[in-house]
């Protein structure tokens, strides 16, 4: 089913607006122009149908705990968030789970990004694997597993390992420690992808196997690597700059090398994995949010 802006605004129902203009700021990535009409017409209509796929989660667990003769148990949801670099995953996932938090009919809601999941720069290198960070065969698959099942398995805490970005690694013997959220919001480039997007070895199950309800974050491939290339000239000038950056030599680029260099890291690394990777994943999602001009939410697809 498509809705076109209007139409799913008009889904919001009796959704209260809880986030103010001061939360914005800390909501919004580096270059993404979140609005107050934004989070109005678009995130407050789908926390509110992510409100009712939970509630219908929790029931149906409350019935099979009755036939089984058990006590329920406590069984994150899952909601998983996928879509192309600078799209504006983060961004969404950030305003989803603080918007789902402050309804006052959760516990926690826990974002989780699968960028801890990748191997350490050090083994990228050691397997020649660098300029492909971000594809399948760089991500820790077994282990992202692991983490997945877990959560399904009622485990009572979960450790999930921490990256940098300011790195670009992983941090060693770092991590956050989650204890049995009412829902789990999990993020990243590979949330949906499955058996045939691994090269090498594959999986008997996937990640998106334990996803509960997932969101792919859309764009055309021109705004894609419009928005890429902003972005990597807004952090030149912010992150970049400390030394303790892995991009700290690109701050030293002119305008037009670093638009240069911008231009070929999308090309040569986040398109090729956006159109092998990432697009086919896109149709497997239960609801896609299409960005048009200045990131907004031009149209809504959901899976009946």
């Amino acid at each position: 089913m498509q809705f076109s802006r209007k139409e799913w605004a008009a889904l919001r129902g009796s959704e209260l607006m809880m986030l103010t203009a001061e939360d914005l700021m800390t909501l919004k990535g580096i270059d993404d122009e979140l609005s107050m009409d934004e989070i109005q017409d678009i995130y407050l209509p789908l926390s509110h149908l992510l409100g009712h796929y939970v509630n219908a989660w929790i029931s149906w667990k409350a019935v099979l705990a009755r036939f089984l003769q058990q006590e329920p148990e406590h069984i994150p949801f899952i909601i998983g968030i996928a879509g192309s670099v600078s799209v504006g995953k983060s961004t969404t996932a950030r305003v989803l789970q603080a918007l789902l938090s402050r309804s006052g009919n959760y516990k926690q809601v826990t974002l989780v990004t699968t960028d801890g999941f990748l191997y350490p720069n050090a083994y990228l290198e050691e397997k020649g694997l660098m300029l492909k960070k971000g594809f399948p065969q760089s991500y820790d698959i077994k282990r992202l597993l692991e983490f997945v099942t877990d959560i399904k398995s009622g485990k009572e805490e979960l450790r999930v390992p921490c990256y940098s970005h300011l790195t670009y690694d992983i941090i060693p013997d770092k991590y956050e420690v989650i204890k049995q959220p009412d829902i789990i919001i999990l993020e990243g480039l590979n949330v949906l992808q499955s058996g045939m997007d691994y090269p090498h070895k594959k999986p008997r199950s996937f990640v998106s196997d334990y996803v509960d309800f997932s969101i792919y974050v859309d764009a055309e491939e021109e705004r894609l690597e419009e928005w890429y290339i902003s972005r990597f000239m807004k952090l030149r000038q912010g992150a970049f700059t400390d030394p303790d950056s892995y991009f700290h030599s690109f701050a030293s680029l002119s305008d037009q090398q670093a638009i240069k260099t911008a231009k070929m890291i999308w090309r040569k690394i986040n398109r090729r994995n956006l159109k092998k990777n990432i697009l086919p994943t896109r149709e497997r999602a239960s609801l896609i949010l299409h960005k048009g001009d200045q990131h907004a939410v031009s149209y809504v697809k959901l899976r009946k």
